[in-house]
């Protein structure tokens, strides 16, 4: 009986389409569109799409492990100082990495009770606010703040694109709508700079000077 249960319980979860923000700036970072789609009870909206970048992963393993307790958190991608052949390669390998972490969360009972979580997959709040959210000190309440994104366009229209893939292996999905963001095109050359292929901890938002080698976490 829970067996079929389990069975007819069903969490898709995609990350797919990266894309380069703030193009042409010191700040340029990339951040991939999260789709999920559910018949769970454990989610309030059961379609939904929002965009992430790798630093808000780090954010979020963090408090999941926090909260956790005992309960093992699955590892993201791991960072890496300099280029490992080509750029897009990896960001295809940062996003197949990325997704094989929240599909692990995903089906961990004690992950998935996580608000944090919640408002990570199926809003587009920022950390902060995601933490305010959490703390009872902003006006929504988790559930609140997840329905009135799924009822934006950009909670959950999905439209397949016609446009080439820009990495190998990725899917031809558009942007979620309302999030506009610039294709990932530009990845295909290393930019000036990476501000976020990785997270840094105790560190400024500036990974390298001007003169050094970007990271690329």
């Amino acid at each position: 009986m829970l067996e079929n249960q389990e069975q007819e319980e069903l969490t898709t979860v995609r990350v797919q389409d990266p894309r380069l923000q703030n193009e042409g700036s010191w700040n340029s970072y990339v951040d991939y569109k999260i789709f999920l789609h559910t018949n769970s009870k454990a989610f309030t909206a059961k379609t939904s799409c929002v965009r992430r970048r790798y630093r808000e992963f780090v954010w979020l393993r963090k408090q999941l492990q926090k909260n956790a307790g005992l309960v093992p958190v699955p590892e993201l991608p791991g960072k890496s100082t300099f280029f490992a052949g080509s750029t897009d390669e990896f960001i295809e390998k940062r996003r197949q990495g990325l997704q094989q972490f929240l599909e692990k969360v995903v089906q961990n009972v004690v992950l998935l009770s996580d608000s944090q979580l919640h408002l990570f997959l199926q809003s587009q709040l920022s950390v902060p606010e995601i933490e305010a959210c959490v703390q009872g000190q902003s006006p929504l309440t988790v559930t609140d703040a997840i329905l009135r994104y799924a009822m934006s366009n950009c909670g959950w229209v999905q439209e397949e694109d016609t446009r080439p893939a820009l990495v190998a292996g990725a899917e031809l999905y558009s942007s979620c709508a309302g999030l506009g963001s610039t294709p990932v095109r530009s990845c295909l050359k290393p930019p000036s700079r990476w501000s976020d292929f990785g997270m840094e901890d105790n560190h400024s938002d500036s990974l390298d000077s001007p003169t050094e080698q970007p990271e690329t976490d």
